[in-house]
């Protein structure tokens, strides 16, 4: 980043009058000082008769004066001034806002000047080598970091350095040359690669700087070094988690950190974020259930484990999750004296939409409980006690959901028109509830299998919508569920051009390709291009597999369906597996696949098509 130098000249400097004091000229001149600045003068006019006060006549005139230039413009005369008297009082706040005029005023050489003065005059300042660090970094100048680098870690008490060490990535990570940076953290760090406290911390960090400069297999080695001197760190985990996308092979070194006896349950959070963002459910939940078992008292995994078992249809250990979440948290809330129903949690927030799983607060948990909880009971047809946990839902954020829930139990009892009513009633107050409604009811009816209304609907939500990828894309699976096979290309092929990083409509694409045994190559190539998009995600491996069984490639079509049915036992998958095993005469195998897959949902339409053509009774 390059920045400007700043117009500079050299400032007048009149006397004061010495009889008016620091708050009296504020009054006079009506200038406005910053805070810092204000309480300065303050604390002066207070302490008038002690003599040994920082802010005198001088000092203050040039705060002031300063501060003026600056508002007029003459931000030149305005970092002199303040400079000079940084240098003069050798006082931390005044350095600090010679750099901050500096930068403002696009100056970047002048701002790393204040930097190096700021050190000079206050060596063991370590807030002076950090922002110097910050400097060099807006400057693009990694070749000069290693000096201050050296200084900070060196500076730093003994015990506080693998912590900074660790920070080292984070605090550098906006530069623009991260090669350059990377090799500056290497040469820093090389003191402290061999002493038994910064070893591991060193190493990571390295790792972290060298990912960051897209050099995953120098990364991926350095992980390996740490691991290797303490396999029970939780950094060189956490550097393989964030090397698993590019580097599968990663994975490894999580699952033997959490091999060890005790390890940092973290990780293991996010090792099962990552593996549900994966669509890993199985994986994920396996993890989620060894931190239950790790800490029975803390509530939240068993939010996410309620979810990912009733995803996986085991319906009564799902169920069994989410009370006992419901349980540990108003426990808590109980004990803390604050119970917070969701509607005023709701009145209280901005609304601003940044907690990244919509359950960061517990009564937005238990909104979630609750809906997870009543469309359990809806599905075993129990329709009284999905009416009980909705009725408790009381926030108007979640009104449409509530009413889809409903909705959705009147469809199954076969009011279907009511059902929509309901929906539609639902009141609106912006275009996205609008959309989202539109989505909702033709969610119904693909429910409900009435593939050609939630066609029309779809149909009218894009005309309305004509750029939604997401409405293109629903629209698109309903029209290859009436046959409308080329509406079903030409809309993909839409969301592709609006979203060209849609990984869902490459592969849906591609896998109707495959299916309908047609453009074997291209198909192919766009379900790879999916799963680059999406590395790890079973229903795209599960298309690729099928895509290499229409090729007839059967020993890679069996690698890629096993992988992706260990990561999601979903019936489709387990539909697709089980032809592949029974074609290459693993007919046992097969079987018992598909009773698994069967068990899981009688009525699947894949599994049942599937057996019905190889006339297989299970």
């Amino acid at each position: 980043m390059t920045l400007n130098p700043m117009k500079t000249r050299p400032p007048a400097r009149p006397r004061l009058p010495r009889a008016i004091s620091a708050l009296a000229l504020l009054l006079i001149t009506g200038a406005t000082l910053p805070e810092w600045a204000r309480a300065q003068a303050e604390a002066a006019d207070a302490a008038a008769p002690v003599v040994n006060s920082q802010l005198d006549e001088r000092l203050f005139y040039e705060l002031l004066v300063g501060e003026m230039a600056l508002n007029s413009g003459d931000a030149g005369s305005a970092y002199e001034l303040m400079l000079d008297a940084a240098r003069r009082t050798r006082d931390e706040t005044l350095f600090r806002r010679s750099v901050d005029i500096a930068l403002q005023a696009r100056a970047g050489d002048q701002a790393l000047a204040a930097t190096r003065a700021w050190r000079l005059a206050r060596p063991d300042s370590l807030d002076a080598v950090r922002l110097q660090l910050q400097v060099l970094l807006l400057l693009n100048r990694p070749a000069s970091l290693g000096e201050p680098l050296k200084v900070l870690l060196a500076q730093t008490p003994a015990p506080e350095r693998p912590g900074l060490i660790s920070a080292l990535p984070r605090l550098l990570q906006r530069a623009s040359d991260p090669k350059g940076v990377a090799t500056a953290i290497e040469e820093a760090l090389k003191p402290y690669r061999d002493q038994p406290g910064t070893r591991v911390a060193a190493r990571v960090a390295q790792g972290r700087a060298w990912l960051e400069a897209r050099d995953p297999d120098r990364a991926l080695a350095l992980a390996h070094e740490a691991q290797a001197l303490d396999p029970s760190a939780p950094g060189p985990a956490l550097l393989a988690l964030e090397l698993m996308r590019d580097r599968p092979a990663a994975e490894e070194l999580v699952r033997q950190h959490l091999g060890q006896p005790a390890v940092d349950s973290g990780v293991r959070v996010a090792y099962a974020r990552l593996l549900t963002n994966a669509q890993r459910y199985g994986d994920a939940t396996v993890q989620l259930q060894a931190l239950t078992r790790q800490q029975p008292e803390l509530a939240a995994p068993y939010l996410s484990l309620g979810a990912l078992e009733l995803e996986l249809k085991h319906v009564p250990e799902g169920e069994a999750a989410l009370l006992r979440y419901i349980s540990l948290t108003e426990q808590a809330a109980a004990k803390a004296g604050s119970v917070q129903r969701p509607e005023a949690a709701a009145a209280d927030s901005d609304g601003d939409g940044d907690d990244d799983d919509g359950a960061s607060r517990p009564e937005q948990g238990l909104v979630q409980a609750w809906l997870m909880l009543a469309q359990s009971a809806e599905q075993r047809s129990d329709y009284a006690a999905a009416e009980r946990w909705l009725a408790k839902v009381d926030d108007p954020q979640r009104a449409l959901e509530v009413q889809q829930r409903r909705a959705s139990i009147l469809a199954r009892q076969g009011k279907m028109a009511q059902a929509r009513e309901l929906i539609r009633r639902v009141p609106e107050k912006s275009a996205d509830d609008g959309r989202a409604k539109l989505l909702a009811e033709a969610g119904l009816l693909r429910d409900a299998k009435d593939w050609k209304s939630a066609y029309e609907v779809l149909g009218a939500a894009s005309q309305k919508y004509p750029d939604d990828a997401d409405l293109l894309y629903e629209q698109a699976m309903m029209a290859e569920k009436v046959d409308r096979v080329d509406d079903m290309e030409r809309l993909l092929r839409k969301v592709i051009e609006l979203k060209p990083d849609n990984a869902h409509a490459h592969n849906a694409l591609g896998y109707s390709l495959a299916d309908r045994q047609q453009r074997l190559p291209e198909a192919r190539q766009l379900i790879q291009r999916a799963l680059e998009l999406a590395p790890g995600d079973p229903f795209i491996t599960d298309s690729l597999g099928w895509v290499e069984y229409r090729l007839g490639h059967r020993d890679e079509a069996l690698r890629l369906l096993r992988g992706a049915y260990s990561s999601r036992p979903d019936p489709e998958i387990g539909a697709h597996l089980g032809e592949v095993l029974w074609s290459l005469g693993l007919r046992d195998e097969a079987l018992r696949v598909w009773r698994e897959a069967k068990g899981r949902e009688p009525g699947n339409d894949v599994l049942l098509e599937t057996l019905a053509r190889l006339r297989v009774d299970l």
